[in-house]
This record gives structure tokens, C-alpha cells and sequence, in this order.
């Protein structure tokens, strides 16, 4: 299996290649219109859709955890829904060898009824290939920020590190969630949000309060962006905790 996550059958989007249009002299419009046209393109600009990837360790020892964020998923809509609109972007990893991701989704009960069909099952942890989606999907149609729920890192720090930095140039922010007190994973978690400009916080195992708060804080931000975030922090505990961190 490639490094990239797969899609699940059903979800994944399909694409037509057009004609390539032919060579041409461009003139100081042109480049004017053209950078227009990215500026309303870019996932930070005022107004545009943000887009938010949601991804989770799917490993054996995470099925309560994924059960609950299953049932959390839709307030994260729900907490954009003043903001704009948020298209979420499902990553996962389980088993030996497998990483998916789904299409952009923009409703809470098709990513749930989505979720609800996914098991966890043993394995280790693909943070790699997720961060490598990630910075894939930033240069392909733009992403505001990265939330990954997990309890555990088998991987190369140095390696996440870098794909971590990648993302940090790119200005896409990684809010890592972290369930439980396991040393290691908490070391690799903090440097990749470091790394991201991102946050890093921890969860009390079966915590649904506690994990609500982070997601509808890590939604808020990628719906409104920076703005937004600072506006919930001064009534939600979460959202404090991740303006206080980052850059």
C-alpha cells in the first residue's frame, strides 16, 4: 500500500481532466485577476468555506473513543453554523497497513451515519500518513486546520517532525487531542502542534464534556479563523485552552 490514505468505496470523488488550453502572453490584468481569483480561493481569506480535516486513531483501543466522538461530530457543525458553513474531511488509520480518507462532507448525519459503519481494529499508529494527507489536501484545495484524537505514537518523531514543519509553512494549525497520559505520545503530539502553530491538549479517557469543548474550539477556528476562536475563548474553557498556545 502507497503512503497515501485510500478513500472508502461510496466516498471518493471523482475527478475529469479538461482540455490543456494553449500558451498565451499574459498581460498585467490578467496577472491581476489571477491573483484576485486565488486570494477568494484561499482557506484564509474572509468569507471563504472552511475546511477542517477530522482525523482519528481507529486502532483496536479506540473503539469507546471513537463511539463518542461518532456522537460529538455533529456540534462541531453546529458550532460553525454562525460563522458559515464547515466541509469536514474524515482521516483515518486501523488495522496493519490501512489510512483512509473520505470526501469533503457538509453534514453531521452523513459523517455520522459514515462513522457509525467504521470499527476499530488493531494495529499501530499512521499519524505520518495522516499529516501527509494533510499537507496533500492544503496545496490541493485548501485546509484551515487538523484535528487528530489519538492515545498513542509508534513512529519516527523526526520523521512526523517534518511533515509537521511542512504544514506549519503552510500555515494549516494541527490541534492534537490527546486521551490518557502516555509519555511518549504526549512529547510527539506537543511538537507537532508546536511545529503547526497549533495546540495540543489532553482528555480524560470516556471525557465527552472535555472533548466537545475541544472540538467545537478547533471547528469555531476553522469556520472563522483566528477572530472567531478568540470570541469563544471568553465563554468556553476549550477554546481558551487553544488560543493560549498558539502562535
Amino acid at each position: 500500500m502507497s503512503g497515501e490514505p485510500t478513500k472508502p468505496r461510496g466516498d471518493a470523488v471523482s475527478t475529469k481532466t479538461g482540455a490543456v488550453p494553449q500558451a498565451g502572453t499574459s498581460t498585467s490584468e490578467d496577472i491581476a485577476a489571477f491573483v484576485a481569483k486565488a486570494r477568494a480561493l484561499s482557506p484564509h481569506a474572509p468569507g471563504a468555506k472552511g475546511r477542517l480535516i477530522f482525523a482519528l486513531d481507529a486502532t483496536m483501543s479506540r473503539q469507546p473513543t471513537w463511539d463518542m466522538a461518532c456522537a460529538l461530530q455533529a456540534d462541531m457543525f453546529r458550532e460553525t453554523a454562525a460563522l458559515g458553513s464547515l466541509d469536514i474531511r474524515l482521516v483515518y488509520y486501523r488495522g496493519l497497513d490501512e489510512c483512509r480518507a473520505t470526501a469533503w462532507i457538509s453534514d453531521s448525519a452523513k459523517l455520522a451515519a459514515l462513522m457509525s459503519k467504521i470499527d476499530c481494529r488493531g494495529g499501530d499508529t499512521q499519524i505520518g500518513k495522516v499529516l501527509s494527507e494533510a499537507r496533500r489536501e492544503a496545496v490541493a484545495s485548501g485546509v484551515r486546520a487538523v484535528v487528530f484524537v489519538g492515545d498513542a505514537m509508534e513512529e519516527n518523531i523526526d520523521e512526523l517532525s517534518v511533515k509537521a514543519g511542512e504544514l506549519g509553512m503552510l500555515k494549516v494549525p494541527v490541534f492534537v487531542f490527546q486521551e490518557g497520559h502516555d509519555a511518549v505520545a504526549e512529547q510527539a503530539f506537543r511538537e507537532i502542534a508546536r511545529l503547526t502553530g497549533g495546540a495540543w491538549c489532553r482528555f480524560d479517557p470516556g471525557a465527552a464534556a472535555q472533548l466537545r469543548e475541544l472540538l467545537r474550539a478547533a471547528a469555531a477556528y476553522a469556520a472563522g479563523g483566528r477572530d472567531a476562536l478568540l470570541a469563544l475563548a471568553k465563554t468556553a474553557s476549550g477554546a481558551a485552552k487553544l488560543i493560549g498556545q498558539m502562535k
